[in-house]
């Protein structure tokens, strides 16, 4: 028996409901471990579910008069006429911009969550969903929009035909010979407030979830964490749909401003466009949500030697 042990034994009633009523400082991980441990989770995360963000993108341009909204269609349909490398047009883009975004996204998050749990470690549910939304702000400004508004415009180019960009470099180039820098910040104010809203949700879903099971017992592991965060992702999708779709359109290849994105959705598709490519995001979102978080526990956990 450890001296500690011994002491808790012959220590009085009162002497230990004080101790046990002491807050316990919580671990957390430090700004360079969240930069590091997001990005590697944004990496793998986008490189495995980039298919079905390419279908959902496709979608959202009408680049199908089949309007399908089955995901897997759409992969094998622009597989066939294409090939197999066209559904990846994008990829590197949306893999590097991922891997970056994802480290702010976590960096922000932990820190700004840090400031705001209580002397116990938790995090309310209301405190999480501010801490997303902080969270999500900074990352669309840093880099969310500017990433997206290439990765989109090569989807869309590519379906056009005409072929104007090579890549992802040389899209960007062109964009800002063409029109300036403040071209790859096209559609910033509706990126803000998906990205905002996708994370206020997504990370506040996430916390709270996690903080259920912390308070029934659910064991804290790989599984649970995945589960967690698949879950997390479903509500994301619905939730947050119409400001991507608003978003989507704004940045396509000719661009557009948030307010003709939105009349163009009302007036082509209805109330029902705002949640187009809903089966494709969700396709990815279940499985992003499940990927990012438990990629990101576990490198912080290596990281650091302590299980978040």
């Amino acid at each position: 028996m450890s001296l500690a042990q011994a002491g808790s034994l012959l220590a009085s009633p009162s002497e230990a409901r004080e101790a046990a009523a002491k807050p316990t400082t919580k671990i957390q991980p430090t700004p360079l471990v969240s930069l590091i441990s997001g990005g590697i989770a944004g990496g793998v995360e986008a490189t495995v579910t980039y298919p079905f963000e390419f279908a959902k993108t496709r979608a959202q341009l009408q680049a199908f008069k089949s309007s399908s909204t089955n995901p897997f269609s759409v992969i094998i349909q622009t597989a066939r006429q294409d090939g197999i490398r066209s559904i990846y047009t994008g990829c590197s883009t949306l893999v590097l911009g991922t891997t970056f975004k994802a480290g702010v996204r976590f960096l922000s998050f932990d820190y700004i969550k840090n400031m705001l749990v209580d002397d116990h470690g938790r995090l309310s549910a209301s405190r999480g969903v501010l801490a997303g939304m902080v969270a999500g702000a900074v990352e669309s400004i840093v880099a969310v929009t500017p990433t997206e508004r290439i990765k989109i415009a090569l989807i869309d180019d590519a379906k056009s035909g005409r072929r104007r960009f090579k890549g992802g470099t040389h899209a960007v180039s062109l964009m800002v010979r063409e029109k300036g820098v403040g071209e790859l910040y096209r559609g910033l104010a509706s990126t803000t407030v998906k990205q905002s809203a996708t994370s206020a949700v997504r990370m506040g879903t996430y916390n709270m979830i996690k903080e259920l099971c912390k308070k029934h017992n659910v064991p804290q592991n790989t599984a649970a964490t995945f589960v967690s965060g698949a879950v997390a992702g479903v509500v994301t999708v619905y939730a947050t749909q119409p400001f991507d779709s608003i978003k989507t359109v704004a940045q396509g290849v000719d661009g557009a401003s948030t307010g003709e994105a939105f009349r163009h959705i009302l007036n082509q598709r209805g109330i029902r466009g705002f949640w187009s490519g809903s089966t494709m995001r969700l396709g990815r979102l279940i499985l992003s949500g499940g990927i990012v978080f438990t990629v990101y526990e576990q490198v912080v956990g290596i990281m650091t030697g302590v299980h978040l």
